[in-house]
């Protein structure tokens, strides 16, 4: 880049809001608009923080509609579960919708696991444009690697505890059991089978008090709803 105008940027908050001045540089992408600071003196340049907007939006582009309502449903599990846990809502609110990157077909990669993979995409692409602190960064980036249930590692963080118990209760009651549907294949033996293994994968694993009580719940469900699947399958699915 070369012969960028020294320009004036003031970025407050994470709502995104941008006071320009003087700017004469602005590159645009596809997904976001980056605006682009000149410090002359250093001969350096400063990526401005991207938008909640903008994040959402590339979750919705790159793993449809299912990614976005799956995230919305993580945050209000997290407002219920997490209300006598401290925790950053900001880093939270990021990490439920970008969990998930690593199994879009547009960043997904053969061999590695999505979490880890979605760590990956973050690390690489996003953090740098966040203008998080230090604190914040390794707090979104281990909330992200360790969300998965089958990941035993222990959490450091709230905020990774917090995903890790809202996104395990995504898989149960009747939102689970729907989600499981709805991801195919059009057998319903298999997903009943793969319904009854994640929840006896999940259910003892919950350690905030109020995940035990909405798992409980979802549970009981489950339990009387499989019960009915089977006496309307004759046995047979």
């Amino acid at each position: 880049m070369k012969n960028i105008p020294q320009a004036k940027l003031c970025v407050t908050g994470f709502t995104g809001h941008f006071f320009l001045v003087d700017a004469e540089y602005v590159k645009i992408n596809a997904q976001m608009v980056i605006f682009l600071k000149t410090q002359t003196k250093e001969n350096s340049i400063m990526i401005a923080q991207l938008t909640l907007h903008d994040i959402i939006q590339t979750t919705f582009d790159a793993g449809e509609e299912w990614a976005v309502a799956h995230a919305k449903r993580l945050i209000e599990l997290g407002r219920q579960i997490g209300v006598d846990l401290p925790y950053d809502h900001q880093v939270f609110e990021l990490a439920a919708y970008l969990h998930d990157w690593g199994a879009f077909p547009k960043y997904a990669q053969r061999n590695v696991e999505h979490a880890v993979r979605s760590r990956q995409v973050v690390e690489a692409e996003i953090i740098p444009q966040l203008g998080l602190t230090a604190a914040q960064r390794d707090a979104l980036l281990e909330a992200i690697e360790l969300h998965d249930y089958r990941d035993t590692r222990p959490t450091t963080s709230n905020e990774a505890l917090l995903l890790r118990e809202a996104d395990m209760l995504e898989f149960l009651g009747m939102i689970g059991m729907a989600r499981d549907f709805a991801r195919g294949p059009k057998n319903v033996e298999t997903c009943y089978k793969r319904i009854l293994s994640r929840r006896n994968d999940i259910q003892g694993r919950f350690t905030l008090p109020r995940a035990q009580e909405i798992a409980d719940i979802r549970l009981k469900r489950m339990e009387t709803s499989l019960e009915w699947l089977l006496e309307e399958s004759f046995g047979v699915l």
